[in-house]
């Protein structure tokens, strides 16, 4: 009897200690359900067509990753030939801004990280939030290497974690049926770039049906962020503001809405 109560004992135990944001699916599942989101191949697709476009930036390439909304990974890419023609940080920066777009945002309201800058600065009132879920580094450095942005990518079916609070992730909302189904992350370039290029594959990919945001009814950038003559702080209007990168990245963010306008209409189809 007693053997019976230790081993249980320890198997609760075991159980309690492994962290809640790093386990695998429940036993008798294959896998996080990904059904909703598109698939490694359309994501990829996406990515290539939207970094070869004029996003302002350096022109790099770039990482791409998307989460289901309970913010298991379920597709991980990269727009260039192998693994090393990006940023290999911007990996798992693409796969925490995915988690922080589909953490923050609502089936009737959507915030793209790029929104959440300014009130996650020190006076801001989500100062710290970016701080709140740290990423599980034991997932998020899993091997192979060779795997890194392939269909295998020791990343997929993993929770990460991770806030990320500026411009490259977007919450994804399916166009047919009008639901939030999990976000997008893009990263490898300036982070201007990197959401602009993030919101050329949402639009892409069809995914884009935002029902609101901060952004004149969006969860487009914002650029209106200054710094007060007499404070010397940064102040953004809005509340939601980022930092500018370079001119041409501001020029295309102001005008997504109008050039990829969110809702059933597809530009670049």
């Amino acid at each position: 009897m007693l053997k019976t109560t230790t081993a249980a004992f320890t198997a609760a135990l075991a159980l309690l200690s492994a962290p809640l944001f790093a386990q695998a699916p429940p036993a008798g599942n294959t896998g996080p359900d990904c059904s909703d989101l598109p698939s490694y191949t359309d994501l990829k697709n996406a990515l290539i067509t939207a970094q070869k476009q004029k996003n302002g930036g350096l022109g790099f390439h770039m990482w791409a990753t998307v989460v289901n909304r309970d913010g298991y990974v379920c597709a991980i890419v990269f727009s260039g030939s192998n693994r090393g023609d990006q940023w290999p940080g911007s990996r798992v920066i693409s796969a925490q801004k995915a988690n922080t777009a589909n953490a923050f945002s609502l089936p009737s309201f959507a915030l793209s990280t790029a929104n959440l800058f300014a009130t996650t600065q020190n006076g801001g009132y989500l100062f710290g939030l970016q701080l709140s879920n740290p990423v599980e580094t034991s997932t998020a450095y899993a091997g192979p290497a060779e795997k890194f942005g392939q269909a295998d990518d020791p990343l997929v079916g993993k929770t990460v974690g991770g806030v990320n609070v500026f411009g490259g992730g977007l919450a994804l909302y399916k166009q047919t049926s009008k639901k939030l189904v999990g976000g997008l992350g893009v990263s490898g370039d300036t982070s201007c770039t990197d959401h602009i290029i993030a919101w050329r594959v949402r639009d892409i990919l069809n995914y884009d049906n935002v029902p609101a945001g901060v952004a004149a009814g969006t969860d487009n950038m914002i650029n209106d962020i200054f710094v007060d003559r007499g404070t010397f702080q940064q102040v953004s209007p809005s509340g939601y503001g980022h930092p500018t990168c370079d001119t041409a990245a501001t020029v295309i963010t102001a005008g997504l809405p109008g050039s990829f306008p969110l809702g059933p209409v597809n530009s670049q189809q």
